[in-house]
């Protein structure tokens, strides 16, 4: 097949539709990922969807007859900071080793193999961390049509010294006899190195001989699977009953929206709050596009002054926020009850937030499972206690590059599924400082010409993100002979996988002479337009 704020858990929200996909998954083929602390281990399930199967993070601690039971074709552990002999350092079950299912560990999931199985893992005298060529022993099952010295990506400073019985090594270093071993029999497998990250140049080539090649696995995850799938789940679930989305415009809720209404048609009830925030034209076009292309009811609900009202004499980026999010449940709620009763709140939830937010709460009432997490671009946080929903998140499941895909595959337009990640608080956080109708009119005026001009140029999929930020500040200027006083525009143009870290776009200078031109020229009260060039980290996507 975004860094956004995360508000608090409304514990109020029932939610009982991950158990029933949950279930519907134990018939799939999948790769399950035991998880122990690596920032990779979110790639790694990502690199096996690209090879259409299944993969699900789960914790460390799931026992191997809870492994049993998801009956996965392969079980990847991944790396982690620990050392394998600290005390403290996270083990799994050892009758994994029993199952009899194919196991690759990475890095720390290797040298946890080894320990476990009865080898030996030590600190080494040289660390190795970046690049390295790997020198291929055995090109056969894990390392099949591989190239010997293809680069690989190390970041470890313990090392295997011996083997447990049974093992061989396949591949080294310059610095790692054991950079990949095997124990073909039991078909264990593992590597000091990160094979799901993009310097890897074989890596994706080594999780498809897993996959394929020793696990066996069929290509059956793909777009038109999952909407099946998903498509007969909701029904299931929901039945004959109403079902409110909030809408914000985004390939989250508006491939949701496309979904449900797939599987649901009238009962679904998408509300729109229009809170001011967004870039010029959006709320309008969105509106249109919905009700006259896709035929699919919106609740347009204007609610400009009274965001704008809550934020006077607001500096503060989380104070605003904060102010946002919590007139947003005044307005729901109001909203809500105006059109409802309604029994299942939609949510466009992705599977990163369920990685993030695995733990959940139990409503002491029913004994239910609560909803641990709101999406947090609808910038709902903490619904009133008699405001009732169940939950259906038909896309707690998918990537967001998976949602894009399921999005073209519903008739989404290319300008909804390729729209660039837009916060929930929206021009909110794009102006520094206190928002004024004044500053929100000249920031929507700035925005539309950078966005009118990068798709102009043809390079608006080439940026991650690329957009307007307005300071409150002034400088002087000279316009027509005559002295300005006036606001400077920022730009902001970044490059990403996913949003965790970023680059600073290389945008070529005529585009940028371009953009700065218009805006000047036809953005009364701007007379500077300066570029941004400081990369994630150090400093944020967004400037507040």
């Amino acid at each position: 097949m975004t860094s956004q704020t995360q508000h608090s858990p409304p514990a109020n929200l029932v939610d009982s539709d991950c158990d029933d996909l949950d279930n519907a998954l134990v018939n799939r083929e999948m790769i399950a990922i035991l998880d122990f602390g690596s920032q990779y281990s979110e790639l790694i399930a990502r690199r096996i969807r690209e090879t259409q199967v299944y993969s699900e993070v789960l914790s460390y601690r799931t026992s191997a007859d809870q492994l049993r039971q998801l009956r996965p074709k392969g079980i990847i552990l991944s790396g982690g900071p620990n050392s394998v002999y600290a005390e403290a350092a996270p083990h799994c079950d050892p009758e994994i080793w029993q199952l009899g299912i194919p196991v690759l560990g990475v890095c720390y999931g290797m040298q946890l193999m080894v320990q476990q199985l009865g080898g030996r893992v030590e600190a080494t005298t040289t660390a190795e961390y970046g690049k390295a060529d790997l020198l291929i022993d055995d090109p056969t099952d894990l390392l099949t049509n591989l190239d010997d010295k293809t680069t690989m990506w190390m970041s470890h400073g313990d090392s295997v010294t011996s083997l447990p019985q049974g093992f061989k090594q396949l591949a080294h270093t310059t610095n790692t006899s054991m950079a990949a071993i095997a124990d073909h029999e039991r078909q264990l497998y593992g590597v000091q190195f990160h094979p799901e990250v993009v310097h890897s140049q074989g890596g994706q080539a080594l999780i498809r001989n897993f996959v394929y090649h020793i696990c066996e696995c069929e290509p059956g995850w793909t777009t038109v699977t999952f909407i099946e799938e998903a498509i007969r789940e909701v029904r299931a679930k929901v039945g004959d009953k109403r079902v409110l989305l909030a809408l914000s415009g985004g390939v989250d809720s508006s491939t949701l929206a496309f979904l449900l209404h797939r599987a649901i048609g009238d009962n679904l009830t998408c509300m729109f709050i229009d809170q001011g925030f967004m870039r010029k034209l959006e709320p309008e076009r969105l509106v249109k596009l919905f009700r006259e292309q896709f035929h699919i009811p919106v609740e347009h609900v204007m609610a400009r002054d009274r965001f704008l009202n809550c934020l006077v004499g607001v500096t503060d980026p989380e104070e605003k926020r904060k102010r946002i999010g919590h007139e947003f449940i005044n307005v729901f709620e109001e909203e809500s009850r105006r059109l409802g009763p309604f029994d299942y709140l939609a949510q466009g939830t992705l599977y990163p937030d369920v990685i993030e937010s695995a733990d959940t709460n139990v409503d002491p009432s029913t004994g239910e499972r609560v909803a641990v997490k709101i999406k947090s671009h609808h910038n709902v946080g903490g619904l009133p206690q008699d405001l009732r929903f169940k939950l259906v998140e038909p896309l707690r499941k998918l990537f967001k590059d998976e949602v894009r895909n399921v999005g073209r595959s519903l008739g989404l337009p290319e300008e909804i599924v390729n729209r660039h990640p837009f916060p929930g608080p929206g021009l909110a956080i794009r102006i520094v400082g206190e928002v004024t109708a004044e500053r929100l009119n000249i920031l929507r005026d700035a925005d539309l010409i950078v966005r009118q001009e990068i798709n102009r140029s043809g390079y608006y999929n080439d940026f991650w993100q690329a957009f307007a930020v307005l300071i409150p500040v002034r400088s002087v200027g000279v316009m027509g002979d005559q002295r300005t006083y006036a606001y400077p525009i920022v730009l902001r143009f970044v490059s990403s996988e996913d949003g965790m870290t970023a680059d600073w776009s290389r945008a070529p200078y005529e585009l940028l002479e371009k953009i700065s031109n218009r805006i000047v020229n036809e953005v009364k009260g701007v007379n500077r337009v300066v570029y941004d060039i400081t990369s994630k980290p150090p400093g944020t996507i967004e400037w507040e």
